[in-house]
């Protein structure tokens, strides 16, 4: 079976109760719960929580729900130490049924639709792979960082020979937005991403993401502009 697993603990620093907060009309854990639900390709769906009042949420729009311990919910908790937590929960509630596909989704990436999950299902059964991760197309993006010195250096291409944008190739951005992959690789490296891994592509303007109070208002602007909270 397919399941979808959506992390959402209760205490938030930058965005109190960020998972809860209203977001055009419902709680932001919502809309992930229900762009999931209607996936055809998802069997169950998971919320992975702390918190009470996550709990009902969750149950109120038709997910399930795995009990996330204390320890598992604080600032320092890695996604794939909740992940395996939550995987071995399912595990033990589903004894006869194999678990091939495990679909990682976190509510903050609030800019998707239902289509983009099942593109990322179909694809990476598609390429038989083992994880994937969505992305965005980079265009002309010139990108630089600084090294430990200090000094700027240019990453994505060489600044002493420019050239065109076009002449880049295919770039992409992992945009944080939805996660396939194989359970067995996560607990082989705990990490969602290993051995073949494949991309699935997404409209760049669905990379933004909720981590600051001021990412609120910007995404639900797009939110509404695109018609997502329509859907």
């Amino acid at each position: 079976m397919i399941i979808a697993i959506i992390p959402a603990r209760g205490g938030s620093k930058r965005i109190p109760n960020k998972n809860r907060i209203n977001f055009c009309g419902k709680p932001l854990v919502a809309w992930t719960i229900e762009q999931t639900i209607k996936s055809k390709k998802v069997d169950e769906v998971y919320v992975s929580t702390e918190d009470e009042k996550i709990k009902r949420i969750a149950l109120k729009f038709d997910a399930k729900v795995v009990d996330r311990p204390k320890d598992l919910a604080r600032d320092h908790s890695t996604a794939e130490d909740v992940l395996k937590h939550a995987i071995n929960e399912i595990a033990k509630k589903n004894p006869d049924k194999k678990i091939e596909l495990v679909v990682f989704l976190q509510p903050t990436s609030i800019l998707r639709e239902t289509r983009d999950i099942d593109n990322a299902i179909e694809t990476i059964i598609k390429r038989d792979a083992d994880s994937l991760f969505s992305a965005g197309l980079l265009k002309d993006f010139y990108i630089w960082k600084k090294n430990n010195e200090g000094n700027l250096i240019s990453l994505n291409y060489d600044y002493k020979k420019r050239g065109r944008g076009q002449e880049f190739g295919n770039q992409y951005v992992e945009n944080g937005s939805i996660y396939v992959f194989r359970p067995e690789i996560l607990f082989k490296t705990n990490n969602r991403l290993c051995g073949k891994i494949a991309v699935s592509l997404m409209d760049f303007w669905k990379s933004f993401e909720i981590d600051e109070p001021e990412d609120l208002k910007f995404c639900k602007d797009i939110f509404k502009l695109k018609g997502l909270d329509k859907k």
